[in-house]
């Protein structure tokens, strides 16, 4: 389950990413307006990404938890 957890994440770093790129390209070619657009993606992205991050991390640490046994 954490490793969905962290290819969610994954996903969501692609995409923001890529937002920048595309956004950087319109703001090269003076198209503000589609380039501030895709700035806002880019930001919602990796907004989203860093919660399924954090997530994923502390699943990750839940099912780490869950394989030590306490004396």
């Amino acid at each position: 389950m954490a490793k969905d957890s962290h290819q969610r994440a994954a996903e969501f770093h692609d995409l923001a990413a890529h937002a920048h790129r595309v956004a950087a390209a319109h703001h090269g070619k003076e198209d503000h307006l589609t380039g501030h657009e895709y700035s806002r993606q880019a930001m919602e992205h990796a907004a989203k990404a860093y919660k399924q991050s954090q997530e994923a991390l502390e699943k990750s640490a839940a099912l780490a938890g869950q394989g030590t046994k306490k004396s």
